[in-house]
């Protein structure tokens, strides 16, 4: 019996036949499940897989693996694929009058082919005036030659796209962003592609470029390869890089055999695609985010407050009094400067009150009538915040009406947030990008406080948004350092200190545990163990509200690595989604980019829940809220039983599981542990070796990242 999921690294399965029926197509993306008929075969097979603009009575020459669906039994999913046009007098009339022209069913299909035999294609294509020659055509004959000609064209550009040796379903996304104009833009420019089309990098573009004849040495290979480098740098939280830097990392990519990266740098900048400031080299768009930021900041700074007076003290011992406490004089210090000043940075680590003074604040406020606005960067931190506040938050695209057709948000400069006051939890967690949007939507009479923990990695976007203003000392910074209540009985936050401080942490305690085990296998077998039975038995809870938290993707104690072996304890069972993708009915999975469209945002964590093959849609549950990804969106999702601790940034989980081991040498810091450490709320288990916790304590050189907003502020 044939394996029905074979190993994805094994050669593909092929399939050869002829199209005899289209049983479903979503126009969206392609996707499609169609009746093949395979020579020797006397039975139609079903296939699966993103068939734009193929048609009835067309041969398809498929790659791809066999499926066992548990509603519709055997399926082939499809790959990659070459359609081939019918040449015989029966497929050109199947072909035809399957609707591929706008005008011909089957009987007008008959007639058609009645008149031109085998070479009714090439009438079709090469003279179609000839149609008149057909009886009862008429009037239809220009409309059907038009039809055909746009059907060749999608069916050209598919061949044309295919031959080049891009996949399927890249080749739909490219088809669906050019167009008419797909072969011209392609030709033209296939770098072009690496900027405009998801799942497209520079390697693939490149490619597409060698087999379109394009040397090694084309000026437009080296800008398009300068291009990337800047564009991944962003991915390491970079804003611009020094042009030496660039021109170096631009050249090892080329190779020797590309041209003078230096000289691209500066035709990159002769068309504005780039921004040379002070030797530093920024895209545009990050240029543009960065000055706008600060030019933004110290407007609002500027800006006179809304004309409703507030007698700071008076409101600090109102707040006290109906709140029955006594803050601590770094919580008083808070809560003043969030009255007096128009921005305000409130940080601080776990345990320190910064709940306390949001809810404070929010009092405050609401108790003069001010209009108060709540947000924060991920949807679990602003139902975090909401529930510490009791006060509706929002996230912030979602604050700003991001609308997913533009890609842009309907607050803005032109029309600003229906604010007085905004208060923004997880401050940490703003990339440039965001904190400018934020800061243009605000009005200039509006108070802005940044709440946050400074000490944690900085966001996953380009930029160091917190730590730079508090650097700049433009605006008035609060620091919180005095733990209270329970948690200073807590291992949890004193360790999470302690690492702060470049000490060991105590490694037993009732919330806090490390275990040792320097053997990688040994160490995942204990991490396996610990997150799907003991924790969850421990504190009453199932494993999917144990997150593990790691360093890095890759390594047999990486996230890649970890998912998949907890998957098999946790979900063995669950039925394949997605041929091509390890994932299942029941899986806990993670949103990795943001989908504005959906809603979803990168970091939110949900549950697959069903597939519909027929239709090539997932359905996926974000807490309670059901939400459809077809084929084109699948890159969306990863497994999240594990996540690198980067993803788990504005998260906070009942218990967390961290794995630390010296294969994660690269990635050991002292800001990496207490961001992960301060993940976990009941409950923190760290599984691997002492030397990587003592590695990663010592090695408090935070990486560096290539910002001016501190500099532009102050």
């Amino acid at each position: 019996m044939r394996d029905l999921f074979p190993d994805p690294s094994s050669a593909p399965d092929t399939l050869e036949g002829v199209l005899e029926r289209v049983t479903f197509v979503n126009e969206e993306n392609g996707w499609s499940v169609v009746r093949i008929l395979v020579d020797g075969e006397r039975d139609l097979l079903t296939a699966v897989g993103n068939l734009l603009g193929v048609r009835v009575g067309e041969t398809l020459r498929m790659k791809g693996e066999w499926i066992e669906d548990r509603r519709f039994g055997r399926q082939f999913k499809i790959a990659t694929f070459t359609p081939v046009l019918p040449s015989t007098e029966a497929g050109i009339g199947k072909y035809l009058g399957s609707g591929v022209i706008k005008g011909v069913g089957p009987r007008t299909a008959e007639k058609i082919v009645a008149a031109f035999g085998d070479r009714t294609l090439d009438v079709l294509t090469d003279t179609p005036q000839r149609l008149r020659e057909v009886k009862g055509l008429g009037r239809k004959v220009k409309a059907i030659a038009e039809a055909w000609k746009e059907q060749r064209a999608v069916h050209e550009t598919m061949t044309f796209l295919l031959g080049l040796g891009l996949g399927t379903a890249l080749a739909v996304r490219v088809m669906k962003r050019y167009g008419a104009r797909t072969a011209e833009v392609v030709k033209g420019d296939p770098y072009r592609l690496a900027a405009d089309v998801a799942g497209i990098g520079f390697l693939t573009a490149d490619r597409l470029a060698q087999n379109l004849g394009i040397p090694p040495s084309a000026p437009e290979r080296a800008e398009a390869g300068a291009m990337h480098v800047l564009r991944e740098s962003q991915s390491d939280g970079h804003c611009y890089l020094p042009r030496e830097e660039l021109a170096e990392l631009a050249g090892q990519l080329l190779g020797p055999e590309g041209a003078s990266a230096t000289e691209a740098i500066d035709r990159l900048a002769e068309r504005k695609l780039v921004v040379i400031e002070k030797g530093g080299v920024y895209t545009q768009d990050l240029f543009q985010a960065e000055t706008a930021a600060a030019a933004r900041l110290r407007e609002l700074v500027d800006a006179p407050p809304v004309d409703v007076p507030i007698d700071a003290e008076k409101a600090l011992a109102w707040f006290e009094k109906t709140a029955g406490i006594t803050l601590a004089e770094g919580q008083r210090q808070a809560i003043l400067s969030g009255v007096r000043n128009k921005v305000t940075v409130i940080t601080g680590g776990p345990g320190t009150g910064k709940t306390t003074l949001v809810r404070g604040l929010t009092k405050i406020f609401r108790a003069k009538n001010l209009r108060l606005a709540l947000c924060a960067p991920t949807g679990r931190a602003a139902r975090r915040l909401a529930a510490a506040s009791g006060w509706e938050a929002k996230t912030i695209h979602r604050m700003l009406e991001w609308n997913p057709k533009s890609g842009l948000p309907q607050r803005g400069p032109g029309r600003p947030l229906d604010a007085d006051v905004v208060i923004a939890d997880e401050a940490s967690m703003l990339d440039i990008n965001l904190f400018r949007l934020l800061l243009e939507a605000l009005p200039p009479s509006a108070r802005l406080i940044l709440v946050g923990d400074a000490d944690q990695l900085p966001s996953v976007g380009p930029g160091s948004v917190l730590r730079d203003v508090i650097a700049s000392r433009l605006v008035e910074t609060i620091r919180l350092t005095q733990i209270f209540r329970q948690d200073e009985q807590s291992l949890i936050v004193a360790n999470a200190y302690a690492v702060l401080q470049g000490e060991m942490p105590e490694l037993l305690g009732d919330d806090f545990a490390f275990v040792e085990k320097e053997d990688p296998d040994q160490a995942l077998a204990a991490i396996v163990q610990i997150a799907s039975h003991d924790l969850p038995k421990r504190l009453g809870i199932s494993p999917a509200e144990v997150q593990v938290l790691v360093p890095m993707h890759k390594g047999s104690l990486g996230a890649i690595s970890l998912n998949n072996a907890l998957q098999e304890k946790l979900n063995p069972k669950g039925v394949r989604a997605v041929p091509h993708r390890n994932l299942r009915i029941g899986d806990k999975i993670m949103q990795v980019k943001n989908n504005y469209e959906l809603d979803v945002f990168n970091g939110d964590l949900g549950l697959v829940t069903a597939v519909d093959t027929d239709a090539g849609i997932i359905t996926v549950n974000f807490d309670g809220r059901n939400c459809a990804y077809d084929a084109d969106d699948l890159d969306q999702l990863d497994l999240a039983f594990a996540c690198t601790i980067h993803k788990s940034q504005g998260s906070e989980y009942p218990a967390a599981v961290i794995a630390l081991h010296t294969q994660h040498f690269p990635m050991l810091q002292r800001n990496l542990l207490y961001t992960a450490i301060t993940r976990g709320k009941r409950h923190v288990v760290i599984v691997g070796s002492k030397r990587a916790l003592r590695t990663a304590i010592a090695n408090d050189r935070e990486r560096l990242r290539w910002t001016r907003l501190a500099e532009r502020l102050s």
